[in-house]
């Protein structure tokens, strides 16, 4: 038998050692590659997923989905009680089946789920968008120690919060949000808590009377009582509030302004904005397809600007001409500022008309008189509330050169524009019939527009 050497099992053992070593070393450089690729893969993954946030609550997490909006301002933890909402839908809105669309705001996907299983209704599901109040709009900013209420040094406006947007179909008929509840003693003044429960009260009175719109609101604390009243409110099961809220009135509500920033009765002539939407609403109605445009300045506030849109008007904004004549806050220290028309020179021919006349015929075969063309006053004057204008910058460059020389009769733009077009056009006067008001004086059977009697205005409307 032969029998190795102790040198030569020693290089054997050498060998398999060396042999076992290397193999080690490579199952190790192999597992190396393999996590470094993983972490790799996985931070990409991290990187390109969906934020999940997790909020704090005084006793709980909440896990927000991915698709929900993450201003933590809007987030409310208040938990929906089922057997309190199947009981209130069921037992006071006897007429659901007939419902068309129920909208939820600052409702989560998982929340309108389970309404759905629980209901078990066949009418749409809306989720309505509301974009977020700006961060700095504070409590303090809406209702601000002080105000310049005598306009001295600026025209007090309001911040503005962002609208609700309110589909055209499917109808409405039931409106469902969720408040959040700040339990640090501020909930009463929380911003948030006003823009939804204003936005809920503006989706509710979308409907203009033509049927009943109910709102629940989901909170912990109680809404606000002069937005929606106690007589509004159907029932209330811990913190869940049905109202039926008098959609007239809300309307009415939201047209003030959202704090105490603005006076809600304007210094100035600010209800010409009803008087526009009417004069809108009028216009329409006698046949016309013509640009709505109005002029008006920066004391009209972004809300009721909005407001005039919804009406049909076109928007155009200008600075104010002050009457270099007049006497400071007097009524006529601004209505120079009717020269702006001649800027609009995208048009060739406007018909002018002013902010409290009602339309009640077709008066564009207006658009084939010259300017001036307007109705007579008294002798060789002219009423410059309805008039055929031409715009020219050339012309505006006129009317300003020389507004400090010519001398007007009423000391307003009426008997200035009297001076410059001394050649003018004259129109029937029942196409600018005046009502003076509270004693309302009977009017030809073929008057064409009534024109109230009142104070002059910033507002400019043409057609």
């Amino acid at each position: 038998m032969w029998i190795p050497s102790s040198s030569a099992m020693d290089d054997k053992r050498s060998k398999r050692r060396f042999v076992s070593e290397t193999s080690v070393h490579s199952t190790f450089s192999t597992l190396k590659h393999v996590l470094v690729v993983t972490m790799l893969v996985a931070l990409f993954t991290v990187y390109h997923s969906p934020p999940l946030q997790i909020v704090e609550s005084t006793s709980r997490f909440v896990i927000l989905e991915p698709n929900i909006a993450t201003d933590l301002r809007y987030i409310s933890t208040t938990e929906i009680n089922w057997n309190h909402m199947s009981h209130i839908v069921k037992s006071y809105l006897p007429s659901r089946s007939e419902y068309q669309g129920t909208g939820f705001l600052n409702v989560n996907n998982m929340e309108i789920d389970q309404w759905k299983e629980v209901m078990k209704f066949g009418y749409e599901h809306i989720a309505l968008h509301l974009d977020h109040a700006a961060d700095n709009i504070t409590w303090d900013s809406l209702y601000p120690e002080w105000i310049d209420e005598a306009e001295k040094f600026e025209v007090p406006i309001c911040p503005s919060l962002p609208w609700v947007q309110v589909p055209g179909k499917p109808r409405i008929d039931l409106v469902v949000t969720k408040l959040p509840c700040n339990v640090s003693g501020t909930w009463s003044r929380d911003v948030v808590r006003l823009h939804l429960q204003l936005a809920v009260a503006r989706v509710a009175s979308s409907s203009k009377g033509l049927h009943d719109v109910h709102v629940i609101l989901v909170t912990g604390f109680f809404p606000i009582p002069n937005l929606f009243t106690g007589q509004e409110l159907v029932t209330r099961q811990g913190n869940t509030w049905l109202y039926k809220p008098n959609h007239s009135q809300l309307r009415q509500k939201l047209q003030l302004p959202i704090g105490s920033c603005e006076l809600s009765i304007p210094l100035q002539a600010k209800d010409y904005v009803c008087g526009a939407t009417a004069a809108a609403q009028s216009i329409r109605m006698s046949g016309s397809t013509h640009d709505l445009v109005i002029l008006v300045d920066d004391s009209i506030t972004e809300h009721h600007r909005n407001g005039l849109e919804s009406a049909g008007w076109k928007i155009q904004m200008f600075q104010r001409i002050r009457n270099p004549k007049a006497k400071p806050n007097a009524y006529n220290e601004w209505n120079y500022s009717k020269f702006c028309l001649w800027q609009l020179s995208e048009y060739d021919k406007i018909i002018f008309v002013d902010a409290d006349m009602l339309i009640l015929r077709n008066i564009y075969f207006l658009f084939e008189f010259p300017e001036i063309s307007a109705t007579g006053n008294d002798g060789t004057l002219f009423n410059s509330g309805l008039m055929v204008v031409e715009p020219s910058n050339v012309t505006f460059k006129l009317l300003m050169d020389h507004m400090d020389e010519v001398v007007s009769y009423n000391g307003g733009d009426q008997g200035y524009l009297k001076e410059i077009f001394t050649w003018w056009h004259h129109i029937p006067k029942h196409m600018n019939f005046f009502c003076f008001l509270p004693t309302l004086q009977v009017s030809p059977l073929f008057t064409s527009i009534f024109h109230y009697c009142s104070f002059s205005t910033v507002l400019f409307l043409l057609l």
